[in-house]
């Protein structure tokens, strides 16, 4: 390990990575925590369409501020 790099790395969750993502390009936004945002509360995905996916799992969602988007949801399908 070189002394440049810190001995220990905090964790961070798909909602706190994409908030730092979008902070660098001027967009305030917030993450929420799993499974406590409006946007995730419905399903994922219509089950009438042949090229829906089954299994799909919530990552989490943002709160967007100062846009027209007022949230994000993160998923992830397969």
């Amino acid at each position: 390990m070189h002394d440049t790099e810190p001995d220990t790395f905090e964790p961070r969750t798909w909602p706190q990575i994409l908030c730092d993502m979008l902070a660098e390009i001027d967009v305030a936004s917030s993450p929420n925590e799993v499974a406590a945002g409006d946007v995730e509360r419905d399903d994922y995905y219509g089950r009438f369409f042949s090229q829906t996916p089954r299994m799909v799992t919530n990552r989490g969602s943002l709160e967007v501020r100062g846009t027209n988007i007022d949230a994000i949801h993160i998923i992830q399908k397969g």
